[in-house]
């Protein structure tokens, strides 16, 4: 049994130990101790990385109470080493951990709701609980939250016998088997838990709850804690302040300035689609139709143009129309219609020679192709 020293001291960053054994496995190797504070991964968390003295740590694993580290390089079994965890990394996951702890135990007192889902990723901290929330109440949970870190509690842990847990009522997802470790946040929650934690709740900094869905019946809150919290602040504020700059508006007026853009944006948006089936109608005016069958190439239409410009043409006498907007070097997009005849054959013989996607009905077809304009005029005037 590997002795356990992240249950001893979570702060603890640096240790010495004995090495026990070293077996290649895979790309690297798996290296056991006599003790160790790397934490593997476990209950939601994901392991510690660091150095055990100049070999790279990068995963640990528990196998029946045997700490297994996964390094890069091998160390010589019987040999003292000294080890480093990633003290920033773990303390961030601390952070995370311990402000999950209250949330859930909140959550759970509220509502009756149990946390059924804990990820701790490198960049992301998700909660599930198995019922609905409103916007409202995670605003309420949010803000008791932050008044257990304002108090700045201590976190208790204690290891009580299985006569002593008949007793006391915590929070735990899954039957445990062994010794169960308690972890207590005084008036806040009482959890079954095998990761470290904070001491107290003051380092746990400002718990904030960023965005909620639903998931399975229930809720999925993504949340940060601490240096997390920081940095979605200071991104955040960086893209206020750009924004600000851009729209030339103050950093609190921001959102009132996007919305009158954005209203610009759709009454431009309403004169841009008039003019344009004035445009349409014009270029309608000066296709003759004569022939029959209309061929049109035309660069600048967009949206729903060709179709427009394809029915005007099929109004004024064209028996067949097939409108082509785009350009030789970045492909062609089409609409071919008729009143009067299938265009199904036409648009499968167009697509077979100019490596083509399309389809429709018999009375309109559209897609794309790839050619030259000279080319396509060609094959479809001469069918």
């Amino acid at each position: 049994m590997t002795r356990k020293l992240f249950y001893e001291d979570s702060h603890m960053q640096e240790f010495e130990a004995e090495v026990l054994s070293c077996e290649p496995s895979g790309d690297g190797y798996i290296i056991t101790l006599d003790e160790t504070a790397f934490f593997p991964e476990g209950g939601g968390q994901y392991a510690d990385t660091g150095w055990l003295g100049d070999v790279r740590v990068t995963d640990v694993h528990e196998k029946g109470g045997i700490v297994r580290h996964m390094a890069d390089r091998p160390l010589e079994p019987g040999t003292k080493v000294k080890g480093r965890i990633n003290w920033e990394e773990r303390f961030e996951k601390m952070q995370q951990h311990s402000g999950e702890h209250i949330i859930s135990g909140l959550v759970h007192k509220k509502f009756g709701y149990d946390n059924v889902g804990f990820h701790l990723g490198s960049g992301y901290c998700t909660i599930d609980f198995n019922g609905p929330i409103t916007n409202r109440e995670l605003k309420e949970i949010e803000e008791l939250a932050n008044e257990a870190v304002f108090r700045d509690l201590d976190i208790q842990v204690a290891y009580p016998s299985n006569e002593e847990l008949q007793s006391i009522d915590y929070r735990s997802k899954i039957e445990i088997e062994g010794q169960v470790r308690i972890v207590t946040v005084p008036g806040y929650d009482v959890c079954a838990c095998c990761a470290p934690h904070v001491d107290r709740t003051g380092e746990i900094g400002l718990i904030k709850l960023t965005d909620m869905v639903n998931y399975k019946g229930g809720e999925r809150i993504n949340m940060l804690c601490g240096i997390r919290a920081l940095r979605d602040y200071r991104q955040k504020e960086r893209n206020v302040k750009e924004v600000s700059a851009l729209l030339c508006a103050k950093e609190d007026e921001v959102a009132e300035a996007v919305r009158h853009l954005k209203e610009e944006q759709i009454q431009q948006k309403g004169k841009l689609a008039s003019l344009q089936q004035k445009l349409i109608a014009y270029k309608a005016a000066e296709i003759s139709a004569d022939s029959g069958r209309v061929v049109v190439f035309d660069s600048e239409l967009s949206g729903n143009g060709p179709r427009e410009l394809m029915n005007l043409l099929l109004d004024r006498g064209a028996r067949v129309c097939a409108v082509l907007a785009g350009t030789d070097r970045e492909g062609y997009r089409y609409v071919i219609g008729s009143r009067a005849e299938d265009v199904r054959p036409l648009c499968k013989s167009m697509n077979s020679r100019f490596s083509g996607r399309g389809g429709g009905k018999p009375e309109m077809v559209q897609g794309s192709l790839a050619g030259e304009e000279k080319e396509i005029r060609s094959f479809i005037e001469g069918l």
